[in-house]
C-alpha cells in the first residue's frame, strides 16, 4: 500500500532533494511539497496524507511551525503521522511533540536526510503509528537527565534504572540482557516492575514501554 506524504520545507534545494528521494521510493507517494506553515495546513486538509514530513522552523516565524502543525494534526487529523526534521538537537521540542501521545510521531535531524533508508524507515514507522526519535536526540536527553538534580524516578532500584536506560537507547530485551549480563527473563521482571512503579499501562493510550522511556527522558528536560 502506498504511503501518501506532504512535505514542508522552506529551503528550496532541500525541498527539491527530499521530494526526489520520496519519489524514488516505490511505496511512498509525494502529494505536495510546500514552503511554509499556511500552505502546509492547507495541503494537509486538501490531501489528507498518511504522513506529514515537516521542518520545525519555517515561515512565518521560523520558530515552532512544525510543532504547531503536529498539534493541528492531532486535533483535526488524529490518525495522521507527523515526522519532524530539525537542524539541531532540541530536546524541549521533542518533549512537546510527544507530550500529547507518541503514536505516529517522529523527530529526526536533517543530517539523516542524506541516508534515504533512515528517512524512509522513519516515514514508514510513523505511518504505521509508531514513534521515532533520532539517536543523537535520545543521547542528549539521557545526558541532560544524568545532570539533573533530584529525579522523580528515585523509586526505581539501580538495576531497574539501568534497564530503563537501555530501553531509552532503543535496545530490545535480548540486547539489554546481553549488555547487563542477566537473563532475558530477569529483564522482563525488571521491566514489569518499572511499569508498576511508574504507573504506566496500555490503558494510558501508548505502549507502556514507550511511555516509561518518555518519563525517563523527560526528567532531563527543564
Amino acid at each position: 500500500m502506498s504511503i501518501g506524504v506532504v512535505l514542508a520545507e522552506d529551503n528550496t534545494l532541500l525541498r527539491l532533494g527530499i521530494s526526489g528521494l520520496l519519489d524514488s521510493t516505490d511505496d511512498l507517494h509525494l502529494l505536495a511539497a510546500v514552503p511554509d506553515l499556511a500552505t502546509l495546513l492547507t495541503a494537509i486538509d486538501d490531501h489528507d496524507p498518511d504522513v506529514v514530513l515537516t521542518d520545525i522552523r519555517m515561515p512565518p516565524t521560523h520558530t515552532d511551525e512544525g510543532i504547531r502543525a503536529a498539534r493541528y494534526c492531532r486535533k483535526h487529523h488524529p490518525g495522521m503521522g507527523v515526522l519532524l526534521l530539525s537542524q539541531y538537537v532540541e530536546p524541549a521540542y521533542v518533549k512537546e511533540l510527544l507530550d500529547e501521545g507518541t503514536e505516529g510521531r517522529g523527530y529526526l535531524l536533517k543530517e539523516r536526510v542524506a541516508d534515504i533508508d533512515e528517512l524512509v524507515s522513519g516515514v514508514r514507522a510513523v505511518a504505521a503509528g509508531g514513534s521515532v526519535v533520532d539517536p543523537k536526540v535520545v543521547q542528549a536527553l539521557v545526558s541532560s537527565r544524568a545532570q539533573a538534580g533530584r529525579s522523580e524516578l528515585e523509586r526505581l532500584t539501580p538495576r531497574e534504572r539501568a534497564v530503563l536506560a537501555e530501553m531509552a537507547h532503543g535496545h530490545n530485551n535480548h540486547a539489554i540482557a546481553a549488555d547487563l549480563v542477566i537473563t532475558p527473563r530477569a529483564v522482563e521482571k525488571h521491566i514489569n516492575a518499572i511499569f508498576a512503579k511508574l504507573g504506566v499501562s496500555p490503558q494510558d493510550g501508548d505502549h507502556p514501554r514507550v511511555r516509561a522511556v518518555l518519563l525517563y527522558l523527560s526528567e532531563g528536560v527543564r
